[in-house]
C-alpha cells in the first residue's frame, strides 16, 4: 500500500511539472488568460491531491510501523510466557521426529519440547523430498521387491520406516541411507510416547503425503502409538486435511509460539485440531491444569486418534 501511493504521488509530481512546463509555453505564445487561469486551477486541484497522498502516506507508515513495534512486544511476551506454559509438562515423555517435508523445523522446536521434559529419540529427515525417480530398480534389487510402481515402492519404503522406529533400524532405513534418500539420527526401537510428522510442502512436486506420510501413520497407530501433524504457517500447500482424514492430532503453526504450545499441551492429553487455518478448530487447547505432572508422574496422552 505505502509503495502505491508513493507510486502515485511521483505520478502527481510529474504532472504538475508538466503542467507547469504547459502553462510557461501557453503564456509565452499565446497569451490567454483563460487558459493560463483553467491551467492554474488544475495545477491546484493536483497540488492538494498531492498534498492529502502525502498525509495519507505518512498516515500508512506510522501505522505500519507501530503493528511492527506491538507485534515485536508480542513476540516479546511470546517467548517470555513460554517457559511458564511448558515446562515439565512432558516429564519423561519419549518422542520422534519424522520430517517428510525436505524443509527441516523450526530450530526451537526441539529446545521447546526438551524444556516441556520430553526426550526427543530420533530424528529422521527425508531428503529432497524422496525423489526416487531413476533409482527405483536398485532399490527393488537391493531390498529384494520387484515389479512394485513408484508410488507401491514409497509406500512400502515408508512402513519399513515407521517399523524401524518401532522396532529398530532395518535393511530398508539402511539402504535408504545409503542412497541419500533419508537421514537418521538417535535411537531407534525404543519405546515412544508419541511421534511428530512434520509435513506440508512450498512445491507441488514434492507433495507425497499420499505415498509416504499417511501410510506412515497408519503403521504407527497399528503399532498404537499417538501420532500428531504438524507443519508450519506458510507452506503453500498443506497436508492439514489428509492428516486429518487420519483422526489424528494437527498443529498448522509450529513455527510459532502458540503452535508449539498447542503441541505440548496436545502431548498432554488434549487432542485437537489447533493453529489458525481454516482446518483448525482453535487456536490452543484448554490453558487449564489438565495434563500438568504431580508429584514426579507425568500424564502423557494415550492415544492420538479424534
Amino acid at each position: 500500500m505505502i509503495i502505491n501511493l508513493r507510486y502515485h504521488i511521483a505520478s502527481l509530481v510529474a504532472v504538475f511539472l508538466a503542467l507547469g512546463l504547459g502553462i510557461l509555453v501557453g503564456i509565452t505564445m499565446l497569451g490567454n488568460d483563460t487558459l493560463t487561469r483553467q491551467q492554474k486551477q488544475l495545477a491546484d486541484k493536483l497540488m492538494a491531491q498531492m498534498e492529502q497522498l502525502r498525509e495519507k502516506n505518512e498516515a500508512v507508515e506510522a501505522r505500519a510501523n507501530a503493528l511492527e513495534s506491538d507485534n515485536q512486544k508480542q513476540k516479546q511476551f511470546e517467548k517470555q510466557v513460554l517457559p511458564v506454559l511448558v515446562r515439565d509438562r512432558l516429564a519423561g515423555c519419549r518422542l520422534a521426529i519424522i520430517e517428510t517435508n525436505s524443509y527441516g523445523f523450526p530450530d526451537d522446536l526441539i529446545a521447546t519440547l526438551q524444556l516441556a521434559g520430553a526426550e526427543v529419540e530420533s530424528i529422521t529427515t527425508v531428503l529432497n523430498g524422496f525423489y526416487i525417480n531413476g533409482q527405483e530398480q536398485t532399490l527393488q534389487k537391493r531390498l529384494g521387491w520387484s515389479n512394485l510402481t513408484n508410488e507401491q515402492l514409497i509406500t512400502g519404503l515408508a512402513r519399513e520406516i515407521a517399523q524401524g522406529l518401532v522396532k529398530g533400524r532395518n535393511r530398508a532405513m539402511d539402504v535408504l541411507e545409503e542412497e541419500n534418500l533419508i537421514k537418521f539420527s538417535g535411537n531407534y526401537g525404543v519405546p515412544l510416547d508419541g511421534v511428530i510428522i512434520i509435513g506440508g510442502s512450498q512445491d507441488r512436486s514434492m507433495v507425497r503425503v499420499q505415498e509416504l506420510d499417511l501410510p506412515l501413520i497408519d503403521e504407527l497407530l497399528q503399532s498404537k502409538i499417538p501420532v500428531y501433524g504438524v507443519e508450519e504457517t506458510n507452506v503453500v500447500y498443506s497436508y492439514m486435511p489428509d492428516y486429518q482424514k487420519k483422526r489424528i492430532t494437527t498443529v498448522d503453526n509450529i513455527d510459532t509460539i502458540p503452535g508449539q504450545v498447542a503441541l505440548v499441551m496436545a502431548l498432554t492429553g488434549k487432542p485437537g485440531h489447533y493453529g489458525v487455518k481454516p482446518t483448525a478448530q482453535k487456536l490452543l487447547p484448554d490453558l487449564d491444569e489438565g495434563g500438568k505432572p504431580v508429584d514426579g508422574k507425568r500424564s502423557i496422552s494415550t492415544g492420538s486418534r479424534l
